[in-house]
């Protein structure tokens, strides 16, 4: 199944709905959005109590060596964000300071799980004890979250890794990059 597929009948799982096979046109905006995102957020709690089950499947994916590396580059640049402590919002601000942070790192989570391949996925769901349902479910509703158009643009960063991280292969500069790496830190190490 297709990963967009796949994001789509979760989408509807996560509504209650049958999935549908295919939607055409545009889809009409309605006034309230703002509400039932917020409403949303309280649909969170019983996923609050399947975040250690999720940590374990994402931790696995990222081990395994079938999950693209410039996917797992997105959980890496996920922590970065949060270990830096350079935040988009400042965490000072009440509600909305945290709130950045676990939009990056939904949004990476999010992104590494649509790289992983639909075969390897079910496999980590089925060894860590996992309902398949439960879980599609689950990302559908952090999904709806999302705007659309951050997803969609979002969604582009994983490409731009690949793509960067092939220019540097392809450029020869790696093995000089690493070589002046060790060189700086073994002068560090000395001083």
């Amino acid at each position: 199944m297709a990963k967009k597929d796949r994001a789509a009948k979760a989408q509807a799982l996560a509504e209650g709905e049958e999935p549908a096979k295919k939607k055409s046109g545009r889809r009409h905006r309605s006034m309230g959005g703002g509400v039932r995102r917020a409403m949303g957020l309280l649909a969170f709690l019983p996923v609050a109590s399947r975040v250690p089950s999720y940590a374990r499947l994402v931790w696995a994916l990222a081990l395994d060596s079938r999950t693209p590396n410039s996917h797992k580059g997105l959980l890496v640049g996920a922590l970065g964000y949060l270990l830096l402590g350079r935040d988009l919002i400042p965490d000072d601000v009440p509600v909305v300071g945290g709130l950045d942070d676990l939009v990056v790192v939904a949004l990476a989570i999010d992104l590494f799980l649509d790289g992983v391949p639909d075969e390897l996925l079910d496999e980590k769901l089925h060894d860590l004890g996992i309902d398949k349902v439960a879980f599609e479910r689950d990302v559908a509703q952090i999904r709806r979250l999302t705007p659309k158009p951050v997803r969609k643009a979002i969604r582009r960063i994983p490409g731009a890794i690949a793509t960067a991280g092939n220019a540097v292969e392809e450029s020869g500069i790696a093995p000089r990059v690493r070589g002046w790496i060790n060189r700086e830190s073994t002068e560090e190490s000395r001083a």
